[in-house]
This record gives C-alpha cells, structure tokens and sequence, in this order.
C-alpha cells in the first residue's frame, strides 16, 4: 500500500458526486455519523493503492480522481480490467473474503481516497445489517461483470491526442461524438479552451456524462499534458502516410505507460488500397492496440464509436478443415444484416477466412479466393516421405503467398489476431504483429499433416488448434465490446467411417481421393481440435453469442464441400441474429444480468446457437 499523508483536522468526507442518501456504505464514510477511524489521504497518479498478494486489511473509498484495475497472472498478458469511479469502494471482495489482494490497483490520476481498518467496517457491519447486505449486493453485480470487467467501471474518459503535422483532428473527434450520441450515450468533448477550469469542473463533467472525450491538437503541449493527467486511456491521432516523430507519447504519465494504457490510430489517405507503414509507429510508440480510418470515412469513426464505448463487436472463428468454409457464410450474413465486424480473431483454417475479413474482402472476393487456393485443388496433395509431415506444406504455402503477399498484420483495416501453438513452450503464441501470411502458416500447420514453422526465435509453431482453437479469451482482452464465437468443430464427432482403410489402394488414387490425403489427415485433425468439446460450456460462459452451424455430411478434409459448408455458416448467423431481441452490439452490456441476458436472446435459435500468451511473432 501507498504511504499516506492525513492532514490533522481535514477529513475530506464529501464527495465530488451525489452519493445515494441510502446508502449504508458512504453513511460509514461520511457526514455527522461517520466513523472516527476513517482516514484521509492523497495518491498521487501512478502511485499504487494496492498490488496483488497484499493483505485485505483495507476498505476504500475513492472521494475524488480515478483508479485502475490490474491483473497479470502468470503466463499471460496483462489485463487493464476496469475503473473505479469516486464514490465506489475498493478492495471490498478481498477484505470480506479474508484473502490476499487478487489484482493491482493505482491512481490513473491525482486521487483522494478514504481509508478504513477490516476491523471497523466489520464492527460497524453488526451494528448495520443494511451495511453488509449492500456490500453483498455490490459484490455480486462485480462478479457478475467478469471477463474481463469484474470489480470496476469501464474506461469512459479519453485523451485524443494529435501528434503529426496536418489538418486539425477536432473536426474528426467531434463527427466521433455524434456517432456515440446516436448510439445512446451523453457525451462531452473538451478542448484547449477548458484549459484554466478547476479540476472540480472536470469531475463534475465526468459524473453528468457516459464518455469524456479531451482532445489537443499538436502543438497544445500545457493542454496536452493536462489530458494525459485526466483520463483513463489515451489514443494517439497519427497519420499513415508520415513518419512518426520522436517519442510521440513522451506526455503521457506514469500509468499510462507502464500499464500500456495508451492506443494508435491512424488516419490513412482515403486513396489507399490498404493501410501502410504501421511497423514504424509501432516501433515508437509503446501502443496496445492500432486502429485504422481512412480520411472522411464515417463508416471507420462509427467503429471508433463502438470501440470507445465498448459496443465494438469482435468475432472469433474456429479452425474446423474444410468446415471452416462455414465462416465464409457467418461473414456474408452479418454484412447482410448490417452488422458490424471490428475485431476478429481465429485459429487455423478460421484465422485463414478472418484475415480476408480483415482485408475487407468484400463476398465475392473471399468466396472466389478460397475457391481458388482451397476448392479448386487439395492444399494438401504435395504428399511427402512422412519423416516430419505427411505433405510438404508447399502449397499451403504458396496459396498463403498468392492471396496475402507480403501484407502485415498491422496493416490489415481491421485489428486482428490469429494463434498458433507453440511446441517448444507448450503454449499457444499470439500473433498481431509480422508477415501475415507466415503468420497464417504457423496458424494452420497440422502437427503430422504439414511441417512446422520455426519461428525467429528458434520456437516451433504448429495448427492454433491444439492449444486454443477458439480464442475467445484473447478477444475478450483485447475489446470490451460483445464477443460472437464461431465453432465449427464441434458439431461432428469422427466416425470409424472417417478413418477406414480404402478397400483398393488403387482405385482410391485413380479416383484422385489421395488430394484430400489419407484417412489418417482426419484422424489427425479431430485430435487437434478434439479439446472444443471438453471446452463447449466455457467457451459460451465468456462468448456474447455462441453460433455452430450445423454442417451436415462435411469431414473435415473434404475440401470440395465449399458451398453447402458456406450456406449452412450463412444459415446458422441467420438464425443467431433473428433470435436477438435487441441490438447486437448491446449484449455484452446485457451480460452483466445473465435474467435479463435469456429475456433478450430467442429461443428458437438453440440449435445453432449458445448464448498464456508468448509474445508477438517477430516480423
């Protein structure tokens, strides 16, 4: 805990906010009848309240500012999972519980803060029944709000911040206001001309508005400074087509840069076919996510509108074989319906279709290009002495090469991710960063069917889908928006049929059946993807919306089956968005009320519908 300072006879016991008059906790904290043990004391931003393994020997109050919460367990990045407001506790789970401290906690900005011993509040909560049963109440909202947002607020104020030579960013981030008001929020953009209020005005601002936006312009270093003070996260406004100046998030406090509490978007030329020079902003600036708008692009400051207002839709798509064809109609229903796409993320053959999503593909392309690369020949017909692999992974490879080229993943209109698993570390690997199609490589590289990648840090990669065949747990850190997983390995379990032995090996290759390979492919690719069904119940506790097409009569190596795999995808995505009651981007504020959650998803859609990171690859 943060060494504390109490000033003697000021108690601090108001609040910038209007707290509930009923409210048994602050009625412990403040007013005629607060207890005397409450202390009193200032935390400067970036200081720490409270890291994980301390003791609970603490209730908190936050008066006045703004606190972070952290999580980093052990082999896995670190989660940003929350704010916390003045007026809410903290610490309150732990303390009750009588266990250590499970996540970090520090000021994301100068903060007031009272203090009160385990041993008062558990005193006073005899006396006070209403005091505990208002605790319990709280914890369990908390709980409720997992993955990732248990135990606090989300991100709601903002630092905008222009950082490149050019047009003014003002107009852009006032078109991003009007977009978050259509989607039903209040919300306030402040400038340079609210540089002199008193810091109680801002906190009024904050407390009267669903999101805060600060935006300063290049060359507004004193109001740049003042936002980066402000807020809970900060964007950097670049723009693609110029080099990125030296440290360009040097303003940026304490916080924000340790706990990587800082995102890059870049303003593209609307004449680009594809965005460019991503890698070197990057490089210098020490970013957790990159966005791409094309200039004047409404459609892309929409999906900055989601993003900042955690309505952002991500989709994950499973690997699956040729079942994946499936995710080819789930994209072409959801662009049908008007639904938007802003994150996406998959494992092997399902991080394969996502990226030409990514690329914005429009349908026609993603059907005509996996027609050409996977329909039209087996990828898996360069059979080799099986020494390593049963075929030589050359035509993946070269297919891969064709269609994606030397594309970056930073580079692609959307964020995305795909995930390989890591042999050496015997994990999965996160990659967002690098060569795509190498990256897709890794991603579909079937342990037995194709070679491994050796990756640039001698690690060997194969198939996503041994490890995490659904990284729904990734996308979830990565966007606090609703999560739609696509599964399309689960729905057929492998038959003695799948893996019988040809009953005439020659009429089996004059019949051109070995393009698809051996019945052992099958065999080996069930194995990989065999852990969806054990997961199945997790993955629909942290998924929005679960869709499994149903994908009659499709094995997995069947490589020909494109369209009835495509039109059962489009079919099941279908169905999934005629059960929704309510907007799609809405169920993930919908999650915190699991009641409410089954009060607004149908029930005529049951059938096809569910209701460790090593670091980025090099490039």
């Amino acid at each position: 805990m943060a060494k504390t300072h109490e000033r003697p006879g000021d108690r601090r016991t108001d609040l910038l906010y209007d707290p509930p008059e009923d409210s048994a906790l602050v009625r412990l904290f403040l007013g005629e009848h607060a207890s005397p043990d409450v202390a009193w004391f200032s935390l400067p931003g970036g200081r720490t309240l409270y890291s994980v393994g301390d003791e609970a020997d603490t209730l908190y109050l936050l008066r006045a500012g703004r606190l972070g919460v952290i999580r980093r367990e052990e082999g896995q990045q670190q989660q940003f999972l929350g704010v916390i407001k003045p007026g809410e506790p903290a610490g309150e789970m732990a303390l009750i519980a009588g266990t250590p401290h499970t996540a970090t906690v520090l000021a994301m900005r100068d903060s007031e803060v009272l203090a009160l011993p385990r041993s008062t509040f558990f005193a006073a909560a005899r006396k006070d029944p209403a005091l505990m049963a208002e605790m319990a109440r709280l914890t369990i909202t908390r709980a409720r709000q997992a993955a990732p947002r248990a135990g606090s607020s989300a991100p709601a104020v903002f630092a905008l911040i222009g950082v490149c030579d050019g047009p003014p960013i003002r107009p852009m981030v006032e078109k991003i206001e009007r977009f978050i008001m259509e989607l039903g929020f209040t919300v306030a953009v402040l400038g340079v001309e609210t540089q002199s209020a008193p810091t109680e005005w801002f906190s009024t601002v904050e407390q009267r508005h669903d999101i805060v936006l600060f935006v300063a312009e290049k060359g507004e270093t004193a109001w740049t400074h003042l936002c980066a003070r402000q807020v809970d996260r900060v964007l950097l406004i670049g723009r693609g087509e110029q080099t990125p100046p030296f440290a360009p998030s040097a303003f940026a406090g304490r916080a924000i840069h340790e706990h990587k509490l800082m995102d890059l978007v870049l303003i593209q030329p609307a004449s680009r076919k594809r965005p460019e020079g991503s890698a070197a902003w990057l490089d210098a600036a020490p970013v957790t996510r990159l966005f791409h708008v094309k200039d004047e692009s409404d459609d892309d400051l929409r999906r900055m509108a989601r993003v900042l207002t955690g309505t952002s839709v991500g989709m994950v798509f499973s690997g699956g074989g040729a079942r994946a064809y499936a995710h080819v109609g789930v994209i072409r229903a959801m662009r049908e319906a008007g639904e938007p796409i802003d994150f996406i993320g998959g494992a092997s053959m399902g991080a394969i279709v996502g990226a030409g999503a990514a690329l914005l593909w429009d349908d026609a392309e993603i059907s005509r290009r996996i027609r050409s690369a996977f329909v039209d020949s087996s990828p898996l017909a360069d059979i080799a002495l099986p020494l390593i692999a049963m075929t030589q992974g050359k035509l993946v490879k070269e297919r891969l090469k064709e269609n994606f080229g030397d594309v970056l993943i930073e580079d692609l209109w959307l964020p995305f991710f795909c995930v390989s698993s890591n042999l050496t570390l015997g994990d999965y690997h996160l990659h967002q960063r690098g060569r795509l199609r190498r990256a897709l490589q890794a991603s579909s590289s079937l342990p037995g069917v194709m070679p491994p990648v050796i990756w640039d840090d001698g690690s060997v990669l194969v198939d996503g889908a041994v490890t995490n065949n659904m990284p729904i747990d990734i996308m979830r850190r990565l966007q606090r928006g609703p999560v739609i997983g696509v599964d399309v390995a689960v729905a057929k379990a492998l038959t003695a049929e799948d893996v019988k032995r040809p009953a005439s090996l020659w009429r089996w290759i004059l019949a051109g059946e070995w393009r698809k390979g051996t019945p052992v492919v099958s065999l080996l690719m069930r194995a990989a993807t065999v852990s969806s069904l054990r997961d199945q119940n997790s993955m629909k506790d942290s998924c929005d919306l679960m869709v499994v097409p149903k994908i009659e009569g499709v094995e997995l190596r069947d490589w020909k089956a494109f369209d009835p795999a495509v039109a059962s995808g489009y079919e099941a995505m279908k169905a999934a968005l005629a059960g929704l009651k309510e907007p799609l981007i809405d169920l993930c504020r919908l999650r915190a009320d699991p009641d409410e959650m089954n009060r607004h998803i149908g029930l005529n859609v049951n059938e096809g519908v569910s209701g460790k990171v090593s670091g980025g690859g090099p490039r």
